[in-house]
């Protein structure tokens, strides 16, 4: 049997909070350890039927990465959920409010800029 390992190291300050996150993986292309602002870990609990959720971000990372991270962490939810369902209705249910959420990110952002 094949296995495959996913690795996450994060640093913290004195507060607890992440100044450092970095992972690697052994199907990882780059071989190497790789650093990131933010993480997002989902795991089903079976139990309780329901999500474990482990979100975790660097306290150096823009408010607007933030934001456009979990945009393409709801995209990738709906492209996947095809290929796990084929339930296409949800899928394009979730690509629209992506493109909503994406334009109010870029109104936000260039109201910002003319501050």
């Amino acid at each position: 049997m094949k296995e495959s390992e996913i690795n996450f190291r994060i640093q913290l300050d004195d507060q607890s909070i992440p100044e450092q996150i970095s992972w690697s993986a052994t199907e990882n292309p780059n071989e190497g350890i790789e650093e990131t602002k933010s993480i997002f870990i989902g795991v089903w609990d079976h139990y309780h039927k329901g999500l474990l959720a482990l979100p975790l971000w660097t306290k150096d990372m823009d408010v607007f990465e933030m934001k456009r991270f979990y945009i393409e962490i709801i995209g990738s939810v709906g492209n996947t959920l095809i290929e796990a369902t084929g339930d296409e209705k949800m899928a394009k249910n979730i690509e629209g409010l992506c493109r909503v959420l994406t334009k109010d990110l870029q109104d936000e952002m260039k109201a910002a800029e003319k501050q």
